[in-house]
């Protein structure tokens, strides 16, 4: 069992630097939780006070009911897999593996084991043999990876693990540890600056900004559909949302050169709440739809400007011009504009947005943005919940113990 709690936890450095601001969360037994934002935002100095390599300035940290802040980092019982691979060159893959049981003073032949049964988990069977010169980036980071793995921990953090690595074995070694989470149940913490490594891996992500502040924590699905302001708006999605400037008036939104004018009635609970406020009109590049598709009633109809176009083979990026706003639109390349264009797209309102300027909150709105139920959302948590289980049932985990977690998943669920 792992569970931590953060109350208010403050990193100031000698210098005066406060790295991270009133961090307050908590992370349950077996998620797999993504810390990202962009660079300086506290992210890696979060997790190193989780390892106990960082001092806690003020707030507590509690690690499994008990406060931790003073603890050492070895009773944590928690492994740490970091950017660079840290291989020994002089091991072996295997010596490298048992390297950290044999300074615990674990006796050889459960080493032997242990080794055995974690390089067959993470394919390394065929390579025990070899010394890290001789393996490829991506068998260099899983053998990182093992050396946490091989421990038996409750905690597992990982710093930037896959940055060194190329396009192909990222998306390769993404899939993996997820295969390797599901299957040993630890609570993993992932610090990452790129959001499709946290959109794809994580249970929930905590997007952090500059300064160290928690701006958002939710699902992948929670913080697509459901931005609570500008800048997780702006970070989560690729290409990035889209932003016009301008005011609302009589309920409308009307752009800065006054070109463009859109009812938002739709998209905000209470109109007198942005009444006479400025604003930005936000939508999601993929939710365009080109003239050729039958606009509906939910849907705003713009004019745009092609400047640019990049074919990437399955989709075409459009780069247009909406007035004086520049704009990108991922698009169907059978039906691509051309440069020069002018073109109307359809904008679905449950892929569109208002913020606010003067306080970078997004409007409340009504809109139900995805088609997952909170029902349908509640039962494909549990079914995950459940495979962890499973996969601890096949590990050799009690089923008596397996069946009292499983009765806490349904009745925290509402199910019974």
């Amino acid at each position: 069992m792992a569970q931590l709690l953060f109350k208010n936890v403050n990193k100031v450095y000698p210098n005066g630097y406060h790295a991270v601001h009133d961090f307050n969360m908590e992370i349950k037994n077996g998620e797999f939780i993504c810390l990202v934002g962009d660079s300086g935002c506290g992210k890696s100095t979060t997790l190193r006070m989780i390892a106990g390599l960082e001092d806690i300035t003020a707030g507590d940290f509690i690690l499994d009911g008990k406060l931790a802040n003073q603890m050492s980092s070895r009773d944590r019982g928690i492994a740490m897999v970091f950017q660079s691979y840290a291989l020994y060159p002089h091991l072996t893959v295997a010596e490298n593996l048992g390297f950290g049981l044999q300074l615990e003073g674990i006796d050889a032949d459960v080493i032997e084991e242990r080794v055995q049964a974690t390089a067959k988990i993470l394919g390394l069977t065929d390579y025990l043999e070899r010394f890290p010169r001789n393996l490829s980036g991506g068998q260099c980071q899983r053998v990182a990876v093992g050396r946490a793995l091989i421990r038996k921990v409750n905690i597992f953090l990982m710093d930037e693990p896959l940055s060194n690595l190329d396009a192909k074995q990222r998306v390769t070694m993404r899939s993996e540890i997820k295969q390797i989470h599901r299957s040993v149940g630890s609570t993993t913490i992932y610090v990452t600056h790129d959001q499709t490594e946290a959109m794809t891996m994580s249970d929930r992500i905590v997007v952090m900004k500059s300064g160290g502040w928690i701006q958002q924590i939710g699902s992948p699905c929670e913080l697509y559909f459901h931005p609570c302001n500008l800048f997780v708006a702006g970070f989560i999605g690729d290409p990035p949302m889209n932003f016009l400037k301008g005011e609302v008036h009589g309920g409308k939104f009307v752009t800065e050169s006054g070109e463009t004018s859109l009812d938002i009635t739709p998209l905000v609970a209470n109109l007198a709440d942005a009444e006479g406020r400025k604003v930005l009109f936000a939508y999601r590049p993929e939710a365009v739809k080109l003239a050729h598709e039958k606009a509906g009633k939910q849907e705003y109809e713009v004019t745009t400007n092609v400047e640019l176009t990049e074919f990437l083979g399955d989709t075409t990026n459009v780069y247009a011009t909406i007035g004086d706003h520049n704009v990108i639109m991922k698009v169907n390349p059978h039906y691509a504009p051309k440069v020069g264009e002018d073109f109307k797209i359809y904008v679905p309102y449950a892929a569109s947005y208002l913020i606010d300027v003067e306080s970078e909150l997004c409007f409340r709105s009504n809109l139900k943005r995805n088609d997952l139920s909170n029902e349908e959302q509640m039962l494909k948590d549990v079914d995950h919940k459940l495979e962890v289980l499973w996969e601890k049932f096949h590990s050799g985990v009690p089923a008596e113990q397996l069946w009292t977690e499983a009765t806490k998943i349904f009745i925290e669920e509402g199910i019974v």
